[in-house]
């Protein structure tokens, strides 16, 4: 098990009832670790429609959650 903190925002973090937490998952790639809490939460949102960052840069979606890490699910963003 990998223990990292997840980061939510806009509709992530109403849904989630927080916009932050800490998780201990298996998930081998960061797609496999949103399908995880996507299940728990009930996010509507498809991994397609969301950007990944780990510890404060872009990363990508088969990128492996390393332990001690930040991860934030960032949904679009509307407005103008």
């Amino acid at each position: 098990m990998t223990e990292v903190r997840l980061l939510y925002f806009a509709s992530l973090r109403d849904r989630a009832g927080t916009d932050a937490e800490t998780r201990d998952t298996a998930a081998s790639d960061l797609r496999a670790l949103y399908a995880e809490v996507q299940a728990l939460h009930g996010f509507a949102l498809p991994v397609e429609r969301l950007r990944v960052a780990v510890d404060g840069a872009f990363a990508r979606w088969d990128d492996a959650p390393r332990g001690g890490s930040e991860i934030a699910f960032i949904p679009p963003v509307s407005g103008g």
